[in-house]
């Protein structure tokens, strides 16, 4: 949501967004904006990115359902305090300005999601974050960060973290520990050496391009990689795990064929009658009628889930058919026939 020529020579546009969904767009002339801005306090979303802000006004803190505000790409040298007292924010973009921290205040945004910080001026991380226990998104690529907290481990809920274009010469510690961390980046750094990231099990992508390490890093089968010898490392990954697929398929031997028997049940009686919750404990009864207590529908009967033991309920009168169609299942003296490992049961003899 940056300029726009419509606006007029020399003015930006504000976008603005309504409880209802509906947005507006106001002028922002030499970085000032519009009283009438401020008036509308229902506002939920705010985009002021680029109008060449340099400080906030204090009617900012007014909009207290404000969910979304964009303040990036202006001239902002630290986030007012105003900006700290929104209790309903969780998306927040404050990426190329010119700060060099975060007030101990901003740890009062208890419901901030994402947060977008890069292109700024960073030597530290801002310990305000460890205290943002809903943040789950955290851009802080292209600032100057060295090293991260050893607490780091606290923000427990996040799930994607952008570091690149920092001065990291070594794989941050702490990063070790962050377990249900899903998305790291740490592309443009001076890293020479990754550890082992097998540990971190929750890792879906992983990029690491433009560093000096000479070697991939070891991480999970399930990571997506970015970086130099990337493209090897997973093709040969992808071929060992059709390998073991392939062995294994081998060792199982072809899937169970399902018992025409069982079928002549199953295709007469559950048009008329449906299955039965699988959470059930037995078969249901319905008189003149059968229920089936089976979790999956009758075609995944044959396949490898059909492995397990099902038990359908049946009245003993449709027995005659399915033994003239089958003559080696005897009569059985209840009303369960058993499905296992592909073949119908009753009474201990199969077909």
């Amino acid at each position: 949501m940056g300029s726009g020529g419509s606006a007029g020579r020399g003015a930006r546009a504000a976008v603005a967004e309504g409880p209802d969904g509906a947005e507006q767009r106001l002028e922002v002339r030499r970085g000032r904006v519009p009283p009438a801005l401020w008036a509308q306090r229902g506002l939920r979303k705010l985009y002021l990115s680029g109008v060449g802000l340099r400080e906030v006004p204090a009617e900012l803190a007014a909009l207290r359902h404000l969910r979304t505000l964009a303040l990036d790409g202006n001239e902002l040298m630290e986030v007012p305090e105003e900006l700290c007292s929104l209790p309903r924010l969780a998306y927040l973009y404050l990426g190329r300005n010119g700060l060099q921290g975060l007030p101990a205040a901003f740890s009062l945004l208890q419901s901030l999601r994402c947060l977008w910080l890069e292109g700024n001026f960073l030597r530290r991380f801002p310990g305000a974050l460890l205290r943002l226990p809903e943040l789950r998104s955290l851009q802080l690529g292209d600032n100057r960060l060295a090293r991260l907290p050893s607490a780091l481990p606290r923000m427990a809920a996040l799930r994607g973290l952008w570091l690149y274009g920092n001065r990291f010469e070594e794989f941050p510690a702490p990063l070790l520990r962050m377990v249900e961390l899903r998305v790291l980046d740490l592309d443009r750094n001076r890293i020479g050496r990754f550890p082992d990231l097998s540990g971190l099990s929750a890792l879906r992508l992983f990029s690491y391009d433009h560093n000096p390490a000479r070697q991939p890093p070891r991480v999970g089968d399930a990571v997506q990689l970015v970086g130099d010898g990337a493209q090897e490392l997973m093709e040969a990954r992808q071929e060992r795990l059709q390998s073991l697929q392939q062995r294994d398929e081998e060792e199982e031997g072809p899937e169970p064929q399902p018992c025409r028997a069982l079928w002549s049940i199953l295709s007469r009686e559950m048009p008329r009658t449906g299955w039965q919750s699988p959470g059930a404990t037995s078969p249901k009864q319905t008189r003149g009628s059968a229920a089936a207590q089976l979790p999956y529908s009758p075609p995944e009967l044959g396949s490898a889930r059909g492995r397990d033991r099902y038990k359908l309920s049946v009245p003993l009168a449709t027995f005659p058919a399915a033994q003239a169609e089958h003559p080696g299942m005897e009569r059985p003296q209840h009303d369960t026939l058993g499905y296992t490992e592909g073949r119908a049961i009753a009474l201990g003899c199969c077909c």
